[in-house]
C-alpha cells in the first residue's frame, strides 16, 4: 500500500515538493519506516506504530508526530509557530527548519522504542 505516495501524487505544486521533501528526509533518517494510515491520514509508521504525518491545509501544512510531548518540546525551538495538542503548524514562508524536523522525527522514533520495549 501506498498511502504517503497516493496523497502526495494527488497535490498540487509547492505542497506536493514540500511535503515529498520531509517525506524523503524521514524514511533517510528512518529507514524502516513503512506507508500506512493513521488516524485517517496517510502516515509514515515504524514497528507498527504511526511515526509521522504532513499533511496540506487550507492555510499551510500541519505536521503530526503523533505525540503531545514531542509537539510541547519541538515547539519550544519554533518561536512563531502555532500548535495544538498533536500538531505544529507551518507554510510555505516559514517550514520547519530541517534541524528541528529532524529532532521530532528521531525524538518520535525513540518515544516507540522506549515504549516497545518498556523503557519509558
Amino acid at each position: 500500500m501506498a498511502e504517503v505516495t497516493d496523497y502526495i501524487a494527488g497535490l498540487d505544486e509547492p505542497a506536493r515538493s514540500l511535503i515529498q521533501r520531509f517525506v524523503e528526509r524521514t524514511v533517510r533518517l528512518v529507514p524502516d519506516a513503512e506507508q500506512g494510515m493513521s488516524y485517517g491520514m496517510p502516515a509514515l509508521r515504524y514497528r507498527g506504530r504511526p511515526l509521522l504525518s504532513v499533511m496540506a491545509t487550507k492555510s499551510g501544512y500541519s505536521l503530526f508526530p503523533f505525540s503531545s510531548d514531542v509537539v510541547a518540546h519541538a515547539i519550544t525551538e519554533l518561536p512563531g509557530f502555532a500548535s495544538t495538542k498533536g500538531g505544529i503548524r507551518f507554510t510555505d514562508q516559514a517550514p520547519i527548519p530541517d534541524a528541528v524536523f529532524d529532532r521530532i522525527v528521531l525524538d518520535r522514533l525513540r518515544e516507540i522504542d522506549a515504549a516497545l520495549t518498556g523503557q519509558r
